[in-house]
């Protein structure tokens, strides 16, 4: 009797975990959707669209930038290291191209923004939540899904793209600094090997990633901040939620798209 009863205890806390997670993942879609259909819907606004950019975009150039530079660095001096025991150094400049281009850069620029900007984005309106400035847009009618979720997914899926197609430029010539003034490569060799491997459908797979990982960030960011608790420990859960969320969906979103694009 008492195995039995343990064994029951145990399958009731696997069930209320399973239909915990169930129900957040229903909320979760429920409130992607209501988002996504206010996308196409009047009435917008462009002054709160620009400055979500400006934050999203401007303001996380920095850290993408310097995060794909050392990056890239790293990443030839591996490749190098590696492709000494095979007598295969010249295959440096191809895969840091590919490497960054298709991979790391849309990877590292959306879990470096997902650590600036989800966070941000949950505490802001975490707070408005606690503050019940939310509710206040209601009564003024103003619809706060409109102003305040639908801004910021149409700012992180413009921005994210951006910041990665700079971000895989910088890696690339972090890549390059390293080969040429590390590794003794010749500059012009180098530059011809990367144009010549690199291709135009590795740039646009990165590219759609970075905007599908822009659209996950802002959107968890959104998500566990709309839905804060009550005080300052639940403004607190929400962003720490908001930003492990949306690393975790970022790495397997980052799976799915390889999937699609380069398996046959």
């Amino acid at each position: 009797m008492v195995v039995l009863r343990y064994a029951q205890e145990i399958l009731a806390s696997i069930g209320a975990a399973v239909l915990a997670l169930c129900a957040a993942t229903g909320a979760l879609l429920i409130f992607a959707a209501t988002a996504i259909s206010h996308l196409v819907r009047p009435p917008f606004y462009p002054v709160e669209i620009g400055r979500q950019l400006l934050r999203i975009g401007w303001f996380s150039l920095p850290v993408v930038g310097l995060t794909t530079l050392f990056t890239g660095g790293a990443l030839a001096l591996q490749i190098f290291a590696g492709g000494a025991r095979f007598n295969a150094e010249s295959v440096v400049p191809s895969i840091v191209a590919i490497g960054m281009v298709r991979e790391l850069g849309p990877v590292l620029g959306g879990l470096m923004v997902a650590g600036r900007v989800s966070a941000s984005i949950a505490a802001e309106i975490g707070t408005m939540r606690v503050t019940e400035q939310i509710d206040a847009l209601s009564t003024l009618s103003t619809n706060p899904m409109k102003y305040l979720v639908v801004p910021r997914l149409i700012a992180a899926v413009i921005a994210l793209p951006l910041l990665v197609l700079i971000g895989d430029i910088i890696g690339v010539m972090g890549g390059f600094m390293v080969g040429v003034g590390r590794l003794d490569f010749n500059a012009a060799t180098y530059i011809k090997t990367t144009a010549d491997f690199l291709t135009t459908a590795d740039v646009v797979s990165g590219l759609v990633k970075a905007a599908v990982f822009g659209f996950i960030l802002a959107l968890m960011g959104c998500y566990q901040g709309y839905h804060s608790q009550r005080g300052a420990q639940g403004v607190g859960r929400a962003t720490t939620n908001a930003v492990v969320s949306a690393s975790v969906l970022i790495f397997a979103a980052n799976y799915i798209l390889t999937e699609v694009f380069f398996t046959s």
